[in-house]
């Protein structure tokens, strides 16, 4: 088991890597990790997180009471500790505002499309968490959820969260997500994505075992189903739990990769014969789209 001073390193050098990153701005996002069996170490509020050192750091209990530290622990400790409650396997929680991920959580669009395998074969898919108050006890609420079956989500108009054996792992999903999301947005202004074909999602799924993931809950077999979707994973009703992990992923008919095309209503499956529908844009056009996006970004 780490040193609690290795440990407190640990969550400095993680903060300075969001920071450099893009992930947080000014005292953006907090960070904590299980210290022993019943003791949690966790990042204070009012820091900016690129700028951390090992002894800023709160000791607290799993009910949230400060044991040491000249500081107050985070203002959203009560999320961390919602997920260490639900699940007994984490040891590392991470949250942020990496900002191409939070545009989609903004927007009300979950990553939950299979476009790429190692993100499938990852964290499966990433769910939105529905829009709670910072700093109060709807947020827990609205993260248990998805945080059973997910070890990373979207936070409605806020951020996001993922969670790790151990820190690093949690943080490494947070670069997956906005990774993930940075290509999906792309391949949105481009006009089009190629999903991968349910048939695939599920042979992925299979080859967890063998790249030695773990994953909190199988991919639901099939999201049309509600029966299938986990209780309520996309559903409306907050008390609901998900228990498998929704994947938006067409039936491939012999296809490992099916064309759609992307409009305000969703996906639209191109088939033989519509290859008029595609969106084309010119050089100019694209580039003009990819520098407004940017934009919105700053």
């Amino acid at each position: 088991m780490s040193t609690e001073s290795s440990l407190r390193a640990d969550i400095v050098e993680v903060g300075r890597r969001m920071y450099a990153r893009g992930y947080t701005a000014s005292n953006d996002g907090n960070i904590s990790v299980r210290y022993g069996a019943d003791r949690l170490l966790m990042t204070p509020k009012s820091v900016c997180k690129g700028f951390m050192s090992p002894d800023m750091m709160c000791v607290t209990d799993l009910e949230g009471r400060k044991l040491q530290g000249d500081r107050d622990p985070s203002t959203e400790m009560l999320m961390h500790l919602e997920v260490y409650r639900q699940r007994p396997d984490v040891q590392a929680v991470v949250h942020a505002h990496p900002p191409i991920a939070t545009g989609f959580a903004v927007a009300g669009i979950p990553l939950d499309r299979a476009v790429l395998a190692e993100v499938l074969t990852t964290l499966g898919s990433i769910p939105i968490a529905e829009y709670a108050t910072p700093s109060t006890t709807e947020l827990p609420k609205a993260v248990r959820k998805y945080i059973r079956a997910h070890d990373g989500m979207l936070l409605a108009n806020h951020g996001a969260l993922t969670v790790g054996g151990d820190l690093f792992a949690a943080y490494f999903k947070m670069e997956t997500i906005e990774h993930f999301a940075r290509i999906s947005l792309v391949a949105r202004l481009l006009g089009r994505e190629n999903l991968i074909a349910r048939e695939e999602v599920l042979r992925l799924q299979e080859l967890r075992g063998t790249y030695g993931i773990s994953a909190p809950a199988p991919i639901c077999a099939d999201p049309s189903d509600p029966a299938d979707t986990g209780a309520g994973t996309r559903g409306d009703d907050a008390d609901e739990i998900a228990t498998c992990q929704v994947v938006q992923a067409p039936a491939g008919s012999g296809m490992r990769l099916v064309p759609d095309l992307l409009d305000a209503g969703g996906p639209i499956p191109v088939t033989q014969g519509h290859e008029e529908s595609e969106i084309r844009l010119t050089y100019r056009e694209l580039s003009a789209l990819i520098e407004e996006a940017i934009r919105s970004l700053r």
